[in-house]
């Protein structure tokens, strides 16, 4: 059974122009407390809530958007009440809450902290204010800085577990030289968790509009390459563990949450657009309003359980996909315990021809036991070892239904 959930709060005070997510802009001085779309749709989340199955007390609970910290201490504990009382929380339960520094303040922060969350995600993306303003972010580079230390401070006093701060790689108009003062900036708010994502143009975002127009200028790939490089080199001689594609951590602050994604456990979801996984099953809600309230509406009951089949395990590719971004890469004994692989030795002999140029690259290891990216080329060249993967499985097994094709040209964390 599902031992962790995520949340979905799709509303934010505008939309950042690299964003393709399911959210609703409320306005730039909107707040959770006077938006009746925000109780709206908080009603709309306790109905999908309802309707879920029971199980076991949570492990990980994810309240991420959107913005979530546009909501007030009240609503927030609300959510938190509803779901333990559905569920229940492990006595050591991660419960990480996304903030966005232009959305809260100090006292907003101990109250959610007294109340049970004790991880938080800081959505920074830069502390340079001309990116800020390219990015359409609302929040400067002064309040990212005053945030980080209310957040450092509540962790000194034992009110936080942990805390995560996000930033942007390979940005418009971002020089090598930038990108080495981002990561200055950030080491120097001391952050225990880093997750550093590589700008993905996405379709309908206002960066697609302006790639068309020719209006972006975006570093080269080669350029991009030296950057996760030189990103990689400079975190670890500070302490910081690559241990996923987009994320560096502390020793003791991984994600327990997004490592259950990547791990090919099963998840609850709730709210717009959020997808549940269970098995080989996904279940993934309608991304607008509207859509999501006439889909609550016609699922009487069950919406949640239809597609969660116990018991099964995610397709293989789906399990090399997410595995392939750990550090620890796959546990090819696992896999053939749990009747997802054939690991004879035939099978292992193919398998080494088919990696044998990256082999050879030094950016792929293969073991009798393990299967892994070597950091950092391995991983930047992650796109490309699973294409040669999927195709290899497709030429012995059912077609993956173009799963290979359309993988993106870089990836972003899940």
């Amino acid at each position: 059974m599902p031992r962790s959930l995520y949340v979905h709060i799709p509303f934010c005070h505008r939309r950042c122009f690299y964003c393709d997510f399911p959210v609703v802009p409320l306005g730039d001085h909107a707040s959770g407390a006077t938006s009746g779309s925000v109780n709206n749709y908080l009603q709309q989340l306790y109905c999908d809530l309802d309707a879920a199955p029971f199980g076991p007390p949570l492990s990980t609970v994810y309240i991420g958007g959107g913005t979530p910290s546009l909501l007030s201490v009240t609503q927030i504990s609300g959510l938190l009440d509803r779901v333990e009382s559905k569920w229940g929380l492990a006595a050591d339960a991660e419960v990480t809450l996304e903030i966005d520094p232009a959305s809260f303040d100090q006292a907003w922060l101990q109250a959610v902290l007294q109340r049970g969350i004790n991880r938080c995600s800081l959505g920074g993306q830069s502390f340079n204010d001309e990116a800020l303003k390219r990015l359409g972010r609302r929040h400067s580079a002064a309040q990212l800085r005053q945030c980080s230390a209310w957040l450092r401070e509540a962790e000194l006093a034992g009110l936080l577990c942990s805390w995560s701060l996000d930033l942007i790689l390979n940005l418009p108009e971002q020089s090598a030289h930038n990108w080495q003062e981002e990561l200055s900036d950030a080491l120097g708010e001391r952050p225990p968790h880093l997750s550093i994502y590589d700008l993905i143009i996405e379709p309908g975002t206002v960066f697609e509009w302006r790639e068309r127009r020719g209006d972006l200028q975006l570093p080269d790939l080669d350029s991009a390459a030296e950057r996760l490089e030189y990103t990689h080199g400079r975190l670890a001689s500070v302490g910081y563990g690559h241990y996923e594609i987009s994320n560096w951590a502390l020793p003791g602050h991984s994600s327990r949450h997004n490592r259950v994604y990547w791990g090919g456990a099963a998840w609850w979801a709730l709210g717009l657009g959020a997808t549940a996984g269970a098995g080989a099953e996904r279940l993934a809600r309608p991304r607008t309003r509207d859509a999501y309230g006439q889909w609550l509406l016609q699922q009487p009951g069950q919406q949640v359980a239809a597609g969660i089949h116990l018991g099964s395990l995610p397709p293989l590719e789906d399990l090399l996909l997410v595995g392939l971004r750990r550090r620890e890469g796959v546990d090819l004994n696992w896999l053939e315990a749990s009747g997802a692989w054939c690991g004879d030795s035939a099978m292992a002999e193919a398998l080494k021809e088919v990696l044998a140029p990256w082999l050879a690259q030094g950016l792929v290891e293969l073991g009798r036991e393990r299967l892994r990216l070597l950091a950092p080329q391995g991983f930047n060249l992650s796109n490309a070892v699973l294409r040669d993967l999927f195709a290899w499985l497709q030429r012995g097994n059912p077609p993956l239904e173009g799963f290979a094709e359309e993988l993106p040209a870089r990836q972003q964390s899940a």
